[in-house]
């Protein structure tokens, strides 16, 4: 009985031993995404371009290129080079609550980092910055909030921007039909169709949305910046270690470089599914969120 035992012991050392470390060490996210063998990644439709759908239908964009590279790493820590990877599509009102409920594992879109959120969530360091301005059409006569004076404007459900604007509204006593669309593409059409006089947005993903349309020119980007805004990648909160990962791959990529060759990538080069530049160049805010990483939010 007792030499039974001891084998039995040797074996569990030897076991334990021969574990790949990252099996042994992982826990929270990645304990998750290691007993399921399969990392799920929630990306955007129509958040261009950020995350939104190729002509293939799978998600591409900037935040899809920089979370491969996260992808890579966790495949890396975990020792599992074969990990699957899911993709889950996720809109601006679901987003947290998927990543609450375990849905998906890190999310990569064009959602702000902002002090209310991350009572909910975590964020990686900043790869982005955008400033919220408004796209209307170009014979609205529209240049300014207070032109929008008792007319309809478009924000997407479930964003920053909403709030942004009606708190506007009572500083500078306009009054407004807020209407709002399920997604950033029916937002914009809304402008297109004249439903709406204009979409207020991050000014990023109005070029994105104004490139893609079917006559670019009838559009502009008007108005002074409400704010600017930092966009991260999304995880679940109370998870430092996954955090960690997450936060030294694309610290990483900042100072190696990388993050600013994707950037002329997506911003300043033909992308699909029409090939059109977006001619967006980085900003000096952007510039310094990569020289200096940073995970604050906005207030």
């Amino acid at each position: 009985m007792q030499f039974s035992r001891t084998l039995i012991a040797l074996a569990v050392t030897a076991a334990a031993f021969n574990a790949p470390a990252g099996a042994q060490e992982a826990g929270g996210t990645l304990a998750k995404i290691r007993d399921a063998k399969t990392i799920v990644v929630g990306h955007r439709e129509s958040s261009v371009p950020f995350s939104y759908l190729g002509a293939d239908q799978q998600p591409v964009g900037y935040m899809m290129d920089l979370c491969a590279k996260v992808v890579d790493a966790v495949k890396d820590r975990l020792k599992m080079p074969e990990l699957a990877v899911r993709y889950q599509a996720v809109t601006s009102q679901n987003r947290i609550p998927l990543m609450q409920n375990g849905t998906i594992d890190i999310e990569c879109g064009s959602t702000t980092n902002s002090v209310a959120r991350q009572q909910q969530v975590a964020f990686s360091v900043t790869p982005f910055i955008t400033s919220i301005r408004m796209v209307v059409r170009k014979d609205s006569g529209i240049k300014t909030i207070a032109d929008l004076d008792g007319k309809p404007l478009v924000t997407t459900t479930g964003t920053t921007s909403d709030k942004l604007i009606k708190d506007n509204e009572k500083g500078q006593s306009i009054n407004v039909t807020n209407v709002y669309g399920k997604d950033h593409a029916d937002s914009f059409l809304m402008v297109a169709s004249g439903r709406a006089s204009a979409f207020v947005m991050d000014d990023i993903l109005l070029a994105g949305l104004m490139a893609n349309a079917k006559d670019p020119a009838q559009f502009e980007i008007v108005g002074p910046s409400l704010r600017d805004e930092p966009y991260g990648v999304m995880l679940r909160k109370g998870d430092p270690e996954f955090k960690a990962l997450v936060d030294d791959t694309l610290t990483g990529m900042m100072k190696s470089g990388e993050v600013a060759k994707v950037y002329a990538k997506w911003f300043q080069s033909p992308i699909p599914p029409r090939n059109v530049n977006l001619n967006f160049p980085m900003s000096e805010a952007l510039r310094l969120a990569l020289t200096t990483p940073t995970d604050k939010g906005v207030e």
